[in-house]
């Protein structure tokens, strides 16, 4: 199964009005809930900081959906594993 993705990029704004631009990689929905990987666009691949960011969806008051962040630690490891499958295993099956 080929999946063609083009680049979704989104900018999202913390708690301290600091903006951040994040390239989407995948969304899912898993254990009743809605989720999006995203990477960093404004960190280098180097830098320790880098790496995937996980986001639950939600709708706001409008219908309009939102992200926010995962505040449950064992919650966003399991969410973080299932990601991992989904965005890594694929390329290992096509060899």
């Amino acid at each position: 199964m080929s999946k063609e993705f083009g680049n979704d990029f989104i900018t999202i704004v913390d708690d301290d009005g600091a903006e951040f631009e994040l390239e989407l990689l995948d969304t899912m929905d898993y254990n009743g809930g809605s989720f999006a990987a995203f990477l960093p666009t404004d960190i280098p691949e180097d830098d320790p900081e880098y790496g995937i960011i996980i986001l639950r969806i939600v709708p706001d008051e409008d219908g309009m959906d939102v992200f926010e962040s995962i505040d449950d630690d064992d919650e966003l490891q399991d969410v973080y594993e299932h990601f991992s499958v989904l965005l890594f295993d694929d390329d290992e099956d096509e060899e």
